[in-house]
């Protein structure tokens, strides 16, 4: 891993855990040219599936907190996947499913609990483009889904 990106999840009290399993048919990871397409990871909590809804029983800052959660889970399966995260020139994309209801419309701040982990983490190269979307309903009933794209 590189001392800087070490030193920065370090000086953030991160210790990656292990990458989880798919949840169905499908891998975590997947490469293809220098771009590497991460599965959607639900929000956890002590290794359960974080459960709310936004604008129903969660506020806008528990489901910022939880979209931070899945940053540190998808760093992990990104270096798991890719054996050292100094392969990683950029995070290109994230696109984050927020579980909600018809009212609520702060899905974009629920999700910069993931973007802004990942500027502090990979520092300009984190800086990327994201879809935030509300959803009905998320595998498991976890409040929050996100997806990556990196340029490896």
């Amino acid at each position: 891993m590189s001392t800087n990106i070490s030193e920065r999840l370090k000086a953030l009290g991160i210790d990656l855990p292990p990458p989880g399993p798919p949840a169905a048919a499908y891998v975590m990871a997947t490469s293809t040219g220098n771009t590497v397409f991460l599965s959607g990871h639900i929000a956890k909590q002590d290794g359960n599936p974080w459960v709310g809804k936004l604008g129903k029983d969660m506020d806008t800052e528990t489901g910022k907190a939880a979209a931070r959660s899945i940053a540190i889970d998808l760093i992990s399966t990104l270096q798991n996947h890719l054996g050292s995260l100094d392969k990683v020139k950029r995070i290109v994309k994230v696109m984050g499913l927020v579980n909600s209801t018809s009212e609520y419309t702060e899905q974009h701040l629920v999700m910069n609990g993931c973007s802004e982990l990942l500027f502090d983490v990979f520092g300009d190269a984190g800086k990327h483009a994201r879809s935030a979307f509300g959803v009905a309903q998320i595998p498991k009933g976890a409040c929050v889904e996100i997806e990556l794209i990196a340029e490896i």
